[in-house]
């Protein structure tokens, strides 16, 4: 019998190639391509989990026309010669063996291509100094340098790359790609006026402006032939003020209609920061951002197939996008990084065991760091050559294994310790698991932190582990028990200044505020400036309080570190909520009625009225409690993970446990 999901497990057929199902793998750039922009044996197995997990299309990210002037990632694939088409024959054969098929996303970032790895301007519609050019200017130290505006023969040039670029895809055994018309690439660089200031017959009338997409889309049918689909993506509104905006975008997809088999719809600009968000939705946005122009643009064009992208966050809400006739196909990027066997686990009827996407921005961050792609939440992405199939390996001898702490790393140690066979014992001195996870799941935004401790709690629970709550693990507790190896997991605890007043009853933690476990007043302050301070001053204001952030330092750099990708929407929404931020401003002393702080620069003492005090100046490791079970098991056999090691993130914590416990 099948699955209730007939919706999304409805086959399609398009000029002849068989889709197994609607969903799509959505283009994600790996780093893994070598450093001539070929497929690499690390590239085909980190792929091989999403073919293996049940999508019907997948995706590769940014795949350029040339890389030698349109570049702006550190191990992209490149399609400007036919030396690529052999390594890639390797990623394609090893798709169709699972029945999905393989697909690139084709590019040139145009404006966006980075002149330090290219050593040339970049090339668009026109010639302006992009905001990507001017922050990597600034970053280099040079002045920035102003795009070359494409010629006649450029233009032409440029649309044999691309259809030349699909032409050796499908040399390669594809029968689709993808033509990037979004997101501010040069193809909709040609077509924004935004950035199109031409004068001739490809500036002007959005006719003209969307000259160059069709040539391209007509060239690649002119060589591929009508057995091969093209899916092209495009930005249904570009959001900014000066941007094609969704009516322009409908009159646009009448020009190229017939000339695209599936229309991939996104929204939002890369390379112009404020309006990448919609494009690359955090967990302080709604799910399902984008959907509803997916639904408009389907009800516009009801004879063409539309695929929606954006905070889909599993099979089931896929399921009713298709049913109710928003969309025809679905694609996932994130969801599916942190479970690629989420399509699988949906059929077989196993929601319960999917693991959920944080939108954390974790993955994304990594490419710009530069690192291979990884996961917060799923250790075995982008270690797939290590951990084949994306499991750990059984080990030789089953040993007796203790875990201390119940937070995020523990439990992610004991899933992967009972993954290899091991008797496993966890630890948890308070009476519930999730650690820190708790209180940062609480506030009304942390949905997808939510969903993520539930299932942590349910693969716990059903593992075949012994869990003792209410149980602190003493060193005469462990050495009694005789184990042959500890991972200790035990936390860290929050910092708190030493100032007077401090031990006053109205100052608290921030988080057991966010968890309602303490009181807080209608006049709160917030001693610090991370992610933990400045998420608690959003919950209080959304809830109506009025609240003030002091922060020692002269910028927002902690806020940045300890948010990573997400500061910058955290930020917006500070400034929507006119919440004040004080820097340079260090804690003095905590008074009945209030705070004082010092200008960390002129000394000179501040006073703000409170009737409430959360901390949020940052946690330290428990190193006195990790230090004190060292001994308790031979020393090789011992290891500190998560925040008992090094204060870190959800990403962290999952990673070092992961590894901790892999090879045990």
């Amino acid at each position: 019998m099948g699955s209730r999901y007939e919706h999304v497990f409805a086959p399609l057929r398009i000029r002849g190639v068989d889709f197994k199902n609607r969903l799509e793998l959505a283009p994600p750039s790996p780093n893994l391509a070598d450093r001539e922009g070929r497929v690499t044996t690390e590239f085909v197995n980190f792929f091989r989990s999403f073919a293996r997990g049940g999508v019907a299309v997948i995706h590769v990210g940014n795949s350029v026309v040339d890389k030698r002037e349109a570049c702006d990632e550190e191990r992209q694939l490149d399609l400007g010669t036919d030396e690529c088409i052999l390594p890639l024959t390797r990623f394609a054969e090893m798709c169709q063996g699972f029945g999905v098929q393989p697909s690139l996303e084709i590019n040139h970032n145009g404006k966006d291509s980075h002149y330090d790895k290219t050593g040339r301007p970049a090339y668009s519609c026109s010639s302006f100094i992009s905001s990507m050019e001017r922050y990597r200017a600034a970053l280099a130290g040079r002045e920035p340098i102003p795009t070359i505006e494409m010629d006649h023969a450029k233009i032409k040039e440029t649309v044999d790359k691309y259809a030349m670029a699909a032409l050796r895809c499908k040399r390669a055994g594809f029968k689709m790609s993808m033509i990037h018309g979004g997101h501010g690439n040069l193809i909709s660089q040609f077509a924004s006026p935004l950035y199109n200031k031409r004068k001739d017959e490809y500036g002007g009338s959005l006719e003209n402006r969307a000259r160059f997409a069709i040539e391209v889309l007509d060239r690649v049918r002119e060589l591929c032939g009508e057995d091969f689909v093209i899916e092209y993506r495009i930005s249904a509104d570009e959001i900014h003020p000066e941007g094609m905006h969704l009516d322009e975008t409908l009159r646009f997809i009448e020009l190229i209609q017939d000339k695209v088999d599936i229309l991939h719809v996104s929204a939002g600009l890369h390379g112009e920061f404020e309006y990448m968000r919609n494009w690359w939705q955090n967990y302080l946005m709604e799910r399902e951002y984008n959907v509803h122009y997916a639904a408009t643009i389907k009800k516009a064009f009801p004879n063409l197939i539309v695929c929606t992208v954006g905070s889909i966050m599993n099979i089931a809400r896929a399921e009713e996008i298709i049913a109710s006739g928003k969309a025809d196909m679905v694609a996932m990027c994130r969801p599916l990084l942190a479970d690629p066997e989420m399509p699988r686990k949906y059929a077989l009827g196993k929601e319960e065991d999917h693991r959920p996407c944080l939108r954390c921005q974790y993955c994304g961050f990594r490419l710009i760091v530069p690192a291979v792609i990884n996961c917060a939440v799923n250790p075995y992405l982008g270690n797939e050559t290590e951990f084949p199939a994306g499991r750990v390996s059984r080990a030789e001898v089953t040993k007796r294994v203790a875990v201390v702490g119940g937070g995020p790393a523990g439990l992610q140690a004991l899933l992967t310790l009972c993954e290899r066979g091991h008797d496993v014992t966890l630890y948890e001195k308070s009476d519930r698991l999730g650690g820190h996870l708790v209180p940062g799941s609480a506030l009304p935004f942390k949905q997808d932190i939510r969903d993520y401790l539930a299932y942590l709690l349910r693969q716990a629970r059903k593992a075949p582990a012994r869990i003792l709550l209410n149980t602190e693990a003493t060193p005469e507790l462990l050495e009694k028990e005789g184990y042959d190896a500890l991972i200790i997991a035990v936390g860290s605890r929050p910092l708190v200044p030493q100032v007077p007043g401090i031990d006053k009853p109205h100052v608290h933690w921030a988080p057991l505020a966010d968890t309602g476990q303490v009181k807080v007043g209608e006049k709160t302050v917030i001693v610090g400036a991370g992610s933990v301070g400045i998420e608690s001053a959003i919950g209080l204001k959304q809830a109506g309080k009025d609240v003030v952030v002091v922060e020692m330092a002269s910028d927002l750099e902690n806020l940045r570190r300890s948010s990573g990708a997400v500061a910058g929407e955290l930020l917006r929404l500070v400034e929507e909520l006119a919440i004040p931020i004080h820097l340079d401003c260090a804690l003095a002393e905590v008074t009945d009625s209030g705070v004082v702080c010092r200008s960390t620069r002129e000394g000179k003492a501040v006073e703000f009225p409170a009737d409430t005090v959360l901390l949020a100046v940052g946690l330290e490791p428990c190193y006195d409690a990790a230090d004190s079970l060292r001994r308790t098991v031979p020393e090789t056999e011992v290891y500190v993970v998560g925040d008992a090691r090094e204060v870190g993130t959800i990403a962290t914590a999952v990673m070092s446990a992961f590894r901790a416990a892999a090879y045990i």
